[in-house]
Parts: C-alpha cells; structure tokens; sequence
C-alpha cells in the first residue's frame, strides 16, 4: 500500500453471511461507496463470519455476486472474521488482565423465567437499548472460588464485561463523532444502559461489539458507515476502544429499509433478497432508484 492511500479515509461494508443480502444491505453498501467517493478514500469489504454456526461458505460466496451485480468495487484481500480469531482473544486476554472480565453461567432459560417472575410481581426489569432485559448480578458477584469451582466442572458459559468496573476504570465521559440520518454532531455515549455485555461464549470466539473495533482498528477504518439500528451500540464501541486503546472512527448511521410490516428488514424476507430480485430480472438502476439513489 502506498503512503498516499494510508493517509486517505477508509470506508467498510461489513455483512455477515448468516443469509442473503437485502434491500436494506445494498443500501449500506451504496452509501459507503457514494461517501468513499465523495471523500475521495478507500473502500473496504470484510466477511463478519465469527460466528460459524450460522455463517455459510455460500452465503459468501452470493455476498460478492450480489455486490459486483450492484456495480461495487472494494480493495483486496477481503478480511474475514473466521482468519483473526487470535486477534480478538489478544483483545479478550488485555480486558482480563485489568479484571474487567467474568464468566456467565446463566442460560437464556434462567434468564427468562427471572425476568418473568420479577414483572409478574410488578417489578420491572431493567432492558437494554434494544429492549432485552439486563443480565443479571449473579455471576458478577460470585467469589473467585465459586467460579473456579463452576468452571472446574466444565458448565457451559459467556464472557462478559463487568461493564460497574469498565466506567469506574476510564472515569471520564465516552462521546463519539455522528454525521448520519438521526442526531448529528457529538453524541454523549451512554455504555451502561447496556448492562454487562456479552465478548465470548461458546459457540463464537468473539462477540460482535469486541470483533468490530478490532476489525476496525486493524484495517485503519476512519468512518463507520452502517444502519440507525446500531447507532446506541456505538456506545459500547466507544467503551471498548478506550479500553484497548484503539483508534476513534467518525460515525454515520443511515435510514433503513422497512420490511411490509414496517419493521427493519430480515434476510428471512425473499422478496426483498437481492438473488430474488436479479432474478425477476430487476436491474441495479432500478435497485438504486428504489433506494433512493
């Protein structure tokens, strides 16, 4: 890479290939190159497949298609996920060593019935940004020996972030940069209002929030461009790079693409997939113009 193209803004299109890339993808992925175009950078493709019980080699496979149909063009190599999964548990092993981590034994099942009895009682639960309940104290406030004792018998846990000793540890106000659809300008973060959350479990190395600034970091991305669904998340983003000491991006969180029903769009809906549409003979002009582009 020349010095002039490290000194230009870096863009990313990032979809996981857990399904079939939709309306509301394509017009992430437009408005990364319209931004990288207009700001004269880079743009860059990663394959978000950490978690490989989901994640297909097909679904890749349809991900390049889907996006060269669209007239896309990104910089070589691609990065995927499954190749650094050294990197994020380097990541996970700096946040143990400033105690911030501990292991949850807590099954979704448990957590569920407890959320249920505390409300049938008229006790409401606290939840995060996207509405799940907050995880509950248990775990967090197990002695060392009963962890160890857990662990020593093999149950099944997460690794999450004491997120009380994570504030206490950066003790300063976390704020990011948004240029995007909803609020603009400088956006107070607020990481506590999501509990203490997931970095590991058992059927992923990583969790999204830790893989993302890493990715992000190791590929010197400079603007994060991607859907108002995650824009609290940004918070918690916030929270991990000042805690690992990695780089602060700009942030543009954009529109979405509602479903019939008005909600975001799921890769579970066909008539929205990108396939499905090149195959009712559709064009990449009409995808842009029904975007909005």
């Amino acid at each position: 890479m020349h010095a002039a193209d490290r000194q230009k803004p870096v863009f990313r299109f990032a979809p996981s290939p857990n399904g079939f890339l939709h309306l509301g993808h394509a017009l992430s992925a437009l408005i990364n190159q319209e931004m990288a175009g207009r700001f004269e950078g880079r743009l860059l493709l990663r394959i978000e497949d950490i978690d490989q019980t989901r994640c297909r080699p097909e679904f890749v496979h349809e991900i390049f298609r889907d996006l060269a149909w669209l007239g896309l063009e990104w910089e070589e190599p691609v990065r995927h996920q499954s190749n650094h999964i050294g990197e994020y548990q380097a990541a996970l092993a700096k946040l143990e060593a400033l105690s911030l981590l501990y292991p949850a034994f807590l099954t979704r099942g448990e957590v569920k019935a407890r959320v249920a009895a505390s409300e049938a009682a008229g006790r409401p639960w606290p939840r995060d940004p996207d509405g799940a309940p907050i995880y509950p104290p248990d775990d967090r406030n197990r002695s060392p020996a009963e962890r160890a004792q857990l662990l020593a018998g093999g149950l099944r846990h997460a690794i999450r972030l004491d997120m009380r000793k994570a504030l206490a540890l950066i003790g300063e106000p976390l704020t990011w940069r948004e240029t995007g659809d909803g609020a603009a300008g400088i956006i107070t973060a607020d990481p506590g209002a999501w509990g203490d959350v997931i970095l590991s479990r058992s059927d992923a190395p990583s969790s999204y929030h830790l893989s993302v600034v890493v990715d992000d970091a190791a590929q010197g991305v400079t603007h994060v461009v991607r859907g108002l669904d995650l824009f609290h998340a940004t918070a918690v983003h916030r929270l991990l790079q000042v805690l690992l000491g990695l780089p602060e991006p700009d942030y543009h969180h954009h529109r979405l693409v509602p479903g019939p029903d008005g909600r975001k769009l799921s890769k579970s809906e066909g008539s929205t997939g990108l396939a499905a549409l090149r195959a009712a003979g559709v064009s990449p002009a009409e995808i842009r113009e029904m975007l909005g582009f």
